[in-house]
């Protein structure tokens, strides 16, 4: 496969730390990896993927504060957060943000959902895309981007049908990747018959999620290959031809015109 776009990466998770140079300068290329948007969850991370974009010409960011680390949030971070993002030219979105009902210990919902409306309303004020992450909390993220209507994707789609058509409806990207793969991933699989090819984008979520064969493994940016041909497969077309038309549909709503 070529021209694959991965549009949510994590490399600069400590898997990474080993190989992370080798891998980003010569492994992915070669397998064909043409485009990656590595997202920040934090502060902390947020500096680390703008560095990572001064060092491969491929690679692009999102930054922003992921709900898991939203009781980290002080007081100023989200003006350095829009400080990258004003002056960095490869900074493309706000994300990793959203909310995450699935730990009983995590952040207090209601501080998830102050943190994701502030974030909603910097990237409408920069008019930039949002990378929605959305774990057991549905109607809550749905009922936030009904009412600030952002431009962008909810990644690692797990929703209904019905939330789908929700979304697409509000203009929004689908972002499916290695789970749909996963034996017992019925919602997933039924998304990646029904969403429009021209609101699908592909990713890894990596290191996290490897596709099927690779499940339990570290994944990486050239596994999409895998999660393409079983997604082009439940449709009835050739990978490479949905690898191509998601690199577009990815480029579009990051604009990125390289």
């Amino acid at each position: 496969m070529k021209n694959i776009f991965d549009t949510h990466a994590h490399y600069d998770d400590p898997a990474f730390d080993e190989d992370r140079d080798e891998l980003l300068r010569n492994v992915l290329p070669e397998k064909g990896v043409s485009l990656v948007v590595d997202l920040a969850t934090d502060l902390v991370t947020s500096a680390h993927v703008v560095e990572l974009t001064q060092r491969y010409d491929y690679v692009y960011c999102g930054v922003g504060y992921h709900p898991e680390q939203a009781a980290d949030e002080r007081k100023g971070d989200l003006d350095v957060i829009r400080t990258f993002l004003t002056n960095c030219k490869k900074c493309v979105a706000v994300g990793e943000i959203g909310l995450d009902y699935h730990y009983d210990d995590g952040a207090p919902r209601e501080t998830q959902l102050d943190l994701f409306a502030r974030q909603l309303e910097m990237a409408n004020e920069l008019d930039m895309p949002v990378v929605v992450h959305d774990r057991d909390a549905h109607q809550d993220t749905l009922d936030m981007l009904k009412k600030y209507k952002p431009k962008g994707v909810v990644h690692a789609f797990s929703g209904s049908v019905e939330m789908m058509r929700d979304i697409l409806d509000l203009g929004m990207y689908i972002g499916l990747g290695g789970v749909v793969t996963f034996k017992n991933a019925k919602k997933p699989k039924k998304i990646a018959e029904e969403v429009p090819l021209d609101r699908l984008l592909l990713e890894t979520d990596c290191p996290y999620m490897a596709p099927v064969p690779h499940r339990g493994t570290r994944n990486d940016s050239s596994l999409i290959a895998d999660t393409a041909q079983f997604i082009a497969d439940l449709r009835g077309m050739d990978a490479q031809e949905l690898i191509d038309i998601c690199n577009e549909n990815g480029r579009k709503m990051y604009q990125i015109s390289e």
